[in-house]
């Protein structure tokens, strides 16, 4: 991607961005389309979850692009 493409995509609701600025908000200024937009992300996650390779995942686009949208599989508990 070249630059601006990237600043783009990095201001889009898709990008984890949007994630960052709905977990900083206090939980009485959370929206419906931000509760929306949470929802689509939990499942985003659960369904790449089931998708996990096999082996150390430390270094794999699998762990990144879940780490895109906010969750990093290797803190799961």
């Amino acid at each position: 991607m070249a630059p601006a493409e990237l600043e783009k995509w990095l201001r889009s609701d898709e990008s984890g961005r949007r994630i960052v600025e709905i977990l900083r908000k206090k939980k009485a200024d959370v929206g419906e389309d931000d509760e929306e937009h949470m929802r689509t992300v939990v499942g985003y996650v659960h369904r790449h979850l089931a998708q996990r390779p096999k082996g150390d995942v430390t270094g794999t686009t699998w762990r990144y692009s879940l780490m895109n949208w906010g969750h990093d599989p290797l803190k799961d508990g």
